[in-house]
C-alpha cells in the first residue's frame, strides 16, 4: 500500500506544490559559507580562497550560498569587506549558484543600505536576520522587514529567526504577515521550536519557502513542510545533504534517513564550539586555507579538532 500511496503522492498536485516540489527560488541546500582569512593574518580576508570555495560548494550540492551570515563571521566583518565578498563570489559563480547577501542589521537604515548595494551588484537575494540586541516589539519587526523588502522590491528576501542569538523570537503570526509582502519569499527558522515551524507552515501559502536553520533537524522538518536547509555541514558533505533532501521529496524516506543517521554525529559536532569554529577546523583539515576565526571567536581547541578529525576519518574524507 505504501507504494500505491507514494505513486498517488507523485500525481497529487497539492502535495507536490506543498512541499515546494518544482523549483524553490533558492533551491534545497543553501550553504552559509565561511569567510576565509589569511592564515597568518586574520585581519585580511582571503578573497581568492572565497572564490575557490564558492565554486567548489556550487559543484558539491549547494544550490545557493549565504555570504556574510553568522557562519561567515558577519559580526567581525566590516561592511566594505562584506561588499567585496558579495562582488567576488557572485563574479566567481555567475549564474550556476544563487548568491544571497547577509544584509541584515539591527539598524533598519543599515539593513536598507546593504540591501540596496546587494541589489545593485546583481545578487540573487538577501538574508535578513531579526534585529539583535535591541529587542524590538513584533510591530517593530514588521516595520523593519517591510522597509527593507520595499527598498529593493525585485530582490527576494529570506527572513531569519534565531532567538538564541538575537534575544527575541519572531512569532509565527508575524512571519506569516510578512510572507504576504511579495518579495519576502522564504524564512530560515532556527528557533528549534517545531510547533512554531508547523504554525508558520499552516499560516503561509505553499509557495512560501521554509528552511531549517539547523542540519540536525533538516530531515524531520521536511516532514512538516520544510523546503530545504540552510546548512553548515554542506561545506563537508554537501552532495549527501542534497541527496538526502531529494530522496525525501521523491518518497524514499528510509534512504533519506540512512543519510541523516550517517551524518548525525557530524551535524552535532560542527557545533562542538561556537559556529564556525569547528567548520573552519574541518575545512583546514581538508586542505582549505580558510584561516582561523577572528576574535572574539578563538580557534578550535585540540579536543575539538580531534572530534572533527575522527568524523572526517570515519567518512573516509581524510
Amino acid at each position: 500500500t505504501t507504494m500505491v500511496a507514494l505513486e498517488a503522492n507523485k500525481t497529487d498536485p497539492s502535495l507536490a506544490t506543498y512541499y515546494g516540489r518544482g523549483n524553490p527560488v533558492f533551491g534545497r541546500v543553501v550553504t552559509a559559507m565561511v569567510t576565509p582569512f589569511k592564515p597568518n593574518n586574520p585581519k585580511e580576508v582571503d578573497y581568492t580562497v572565497a572564490e575557490q570555495l564558492a565554486v567548489h560548494l556550487g559543484k558539491n550540492g549547494s544550490d545557493a550560498l549565504v555570504i556574510g551570515g553568522t557562519t561567515g563571521e558577519s559580526p567581525t566583518l566590516t561592511w566594505s569587506e562584506q561588499y567585496e565578498l558579495f562582488k567576488v563570489v557572485k563574479q566567481a559563480v555567475g549564474t550556476s549558484v544563487k548568491v544571497i547577501a547577509g544584509a541584515g542589521s539591527n539598524s533598519t537604515e543599515e539593513a536598507i543600505e546593504a540591501t540596496i548595494r546587494a541589489d545593485k551588484m546583481g545578487l540573487d537575494g538577501t538574508l535578513q536576520v531579526v534585529p539583535y540586541y535591541n529587542k524590538p516589539p513584533q510591530e517593530g519587526l514588521y516595520q523593519h522587514f517591510k522597509a527593507v523588502a520595499e527598498c529593493a522590491p525585485d530582490l527576494p528576501v529570506m527572513l531569519y529567526n534565531i532567538p538564541g542569538r538575537t534575544g527575541i523570537n519572531m512569532s509565527a503570526e508575524m512571519t506569516a504577515k510578512l510572507a504576504k509582502i511579495p518579495n519576502i519569499i522564504a524564512t530560515k527558522e532556527a528557533s528549534g521550536d517545531i510547533d512554531q515551524f508547523v504554525e508558520i507552515r499552516r499560516l503561509t501559502d505553499p509557495e512560501f519557502a521554509m528552511y531549517s536553520g539547523d542540519d540536525a533537524i533538516a530531515l524531520p522538518l521536511c516532514s512538516v513542510g520544510a523546503t530545504g536547509v540552510v546548512s553548515v555541514a554542506s561545506h563537508i558533505v554537501g552532495n549527501e545533504i542534497h541527496k538526502m533532501i531529494e530522496l525525501f521529496f521523491d518518497g524514499h524516506v528510509s534512504e533519506a534517513l540512512d543519510i541523516h543517521l550517517k551524518h548525525a554525529g557530524l551535524f552535532r559536532d560542527l557545533f562542538y564550539m561556537a559556529n564556525p569554529i569547528p567548520t573552519k577546523a574541518a575545512l583546514r583539515l581538508l586542505g582549505w586555507n580558510v584561516g582561523p576565526p577572528r576574535l572574539p571567536l578563538t580557534d578550535a581547541t585540540d579536543e575539538c579538532t580531534e572530534v572533527i578529525t575522527n568524523h572526517l576519518k570515519a567518512l573516509n574524507l581524510l
